[in-house]
């Protein structure tokens, strides 16, 4: 395959961090000023902290149809809860303190960004799509709350599309398009979709499976069964018949979205800066792929299982191994009473063959396994549920969840673990390569620079075995959920390294690198700037995040 294009020259605005601290990568700021010194304590900070998840949580039933109304409503709370929070006297606060108010009014702006930016309930089909889609998942027969469940979620469909259709408008052709997609066609990627030999097409699909289930178990449902899926019916009508005016910008633009990475991901670059590092990326790790391949040139290739057997006994060792080289050699502590931890990508046969993950899971479940088992989500996700700490126990960041995972993944190789399975290493680059290519799609997405297709073609092009539904998945998921999610992998990663080698360096000789590893995981599922902070007390990069700044017009 051809190797990606070269670096731009971009290259020179790019101004990182030296290790052990120094001036932080070169962002859009405010005049610098040290922590707040409003009036609020830190126990101020975690009443309006409990007070905005419980108003957060109830966001969906205050605004059941997402009205002008409702939504102003919505929006002057949230100024409220901004106007509080401005007012801590965060100066006052120890370190660790202060690490946690970056992290919870972080999440403060995010949900102040979905209220004034992104507004899915008017802007995207697939918002009111989704809410179709699990319906179908019901497990039947349903008994007590879940029938009672089952039989409102049915009978809402016809009122969930004639809000659709009330309150959509200046929606984006992109996000028509997936809409239109998802109502009656397999995602081929099944994520949290119950098992299926064959995966039932869409939302229409996963009606149909529930009434062939319900003719079966519960006939008496198949009546609200069949309204619901007339009222799914109707509204893709509706929306193929106006989808030629759907014509408006998907993303959020160049202006919000460096304020989307400064103020709520509290990432110290610019979408400029993060095209260098995803190139350089995709640069590095196809370079180290082409010397892996050629090392390994009179290694067996690995080969695909023919039976599910095959595949379990794949998956059991792995597992084995992992769980045996973490303790072996001290990665990371494992309490005793972890449990079972899920393993993703379950055994089917597609008629175009395996999609992109199965290429490389069915190969060697390693890889996945490093970054969505052991030590990576299954295992972070446990600990997360054992933080009972009021703002630590109680967040999450998408780029210190999936960095975490992708760092696994190379630092298992930097340790050794694969020097046996030399083939495993290629597949991790494979990873990696992908994780790499989705910075720039990301950021395009947004920055309304290509569509869905067009970042689709350009990831295959770079990335191995990619096919066509799993990239198309991962763009809607990048482009629709809040920005900057399919760039955090990678930049997670780059954070995660930034973070080791600080620690590396201030430590000397005292570094243990399980220490190090529970430091992170003690230090909660935070934003990774922030987290560094709290472990290191360097400021280099905090220090341009203590003021907020105003929410761009455009």
């Amino acid at each position: 395959m051809k190797a990606p294009i070269l670096l731009v020259a971009a290259m020179a605005a790019l101004t990182l961090p030296t290790v052990g601290g120094g001036a932080a990568a070169q962002a859009p700021v405010m005049a610098e000023a040290g922590p707040p010194q409003g009036s609020g304590s830190y126990q101020d900070l975690l009443r309006i902290w409990a007070e905005f998840r419980t108003w957060r949580s109830g966001f969906a039933a205050r605004t059941p149809d997402w009205s002008a109304t409702g939504i102003s409503a919505e929006r002057s709370r949230m100024a409220t809860f901004l106007s509080q929070v401005d007012d801590m006297n965060v100066a006052g606060m120890d370190r660790g303190q202060r690490a946690e108010f970056l992290a919870a009014r972080a999440k403060m702006l995010e949900h102040h960004f979905l209220l004034d930016v992104a507004q899915p309930w008017q802007r995207d089909p697939g918002f009111y799509v989704d809410r179709m889609l699990d319906i179908g998942f019901a497990e039947l027969p349903a008994t007590g709350d879940a029938l009672a469940r089952l039989k409102t979620r049915l009978a809402d469909v016809p009122r969930l599309t004639a809000t659709a259709k009330a309150n959509l408008e200046n929606v984006p052709g992109d996000y028509a398009d997936l809409a239109l997609h998802n109502l009656d066609t397999a995602d081929g990627v099944g994520h949290g979709h119950p098992y299926r030999p064959v995966p039932p097409p869409g939302v229409l699909g996963w009606l149909d499976d529930l009434a062939a289930r319900a003719q079966k178990h519960q006939p008496e449902l198949l009546p609200e069964i069949r309204k619901a899926r007339a009222a799914a019916v109707e509204f893709q009508a509706w929306l193929k018949a106006g989808r030629p005016a759907m014509t408006a910008k998907a993303g959020v633009g160049k202006a919000r979205f460096d304020w989307y990475l400064k103020n709520v991901k509290l990432l110290p670059y610019t979408s400029d800066q993060l095209m260098v590092l995803g190139a350089r990326e995709t640069q590095r790790l196809w370079a180290a792929h082409a010397l892996e391949e050629h090392r390994n040139r009179n290694q067996t290739p690995l080969t695909l299982p023919t039976t599910p057997e095959d595949y379990a006994a794949r998956k059991a060792r792995s597992l084995e191994l992992i769980r045996a080289w973490v303790a072996r050699e001290e990665i990371i502590t494992v309490p005793d009473d972890i449990g079972d931890l899920y393993i993703n990508v379950p055994w089917i046969v597609r008629p175009d063959g395996p999609n992109f993950w199965e290429q490389v899971q069915y190969r060697d479940p390693t890889p996945d396994l490093l970054h969505a088992t052991l030590p990576g989500h299954a295992f972070d996700g446990q600990m997360a549920r054992r933080d009972k700490r009021p703002i630590r126990g109680n967040i999450g960041d998408g780029v210190r969840a999936e960095g975490w995972g992708v760092y696994l993944e190379e630092a298992a190789q930097r340790l050794g673990f694969l020097e046996d399975r030399p083939r495993v290493r290629e597949l991790i680059d494979i990873f990696g390569i992908f994780r790499a290519v989705r910075v720039a799609g990301d950021i395009e997405l947004q920055l309304n620079r290509k569509s869905v297709p067009q970042v689709v073609a350009e990831w295959q092009k770079w990335t191995p075995w990619l096919d066509r539904n799993v990239a198309r998945v991962d763009a809607e998921i990048y482009l629709r959920r809040p920005p900057g999610y399919g760039l955090g992998y990678t930049v997670g990663m780059i954070e995660m390294q930034k973070l080791l080698a600080d620690r590396r360096h201030q430590l000397g000789d005292k570094f243990v690198l399980k220490q190090f590893h529970d430091d992170v995981m003690a230090a909660g599922r935070m934003p990774l700037s922030v987290i560094r902070y709290d472990l290191t007390g360097l400021d280099d990069e905090v220090r341009h995040f203590w003021r907020r700044d105003p929410l761009p017009a455009q």
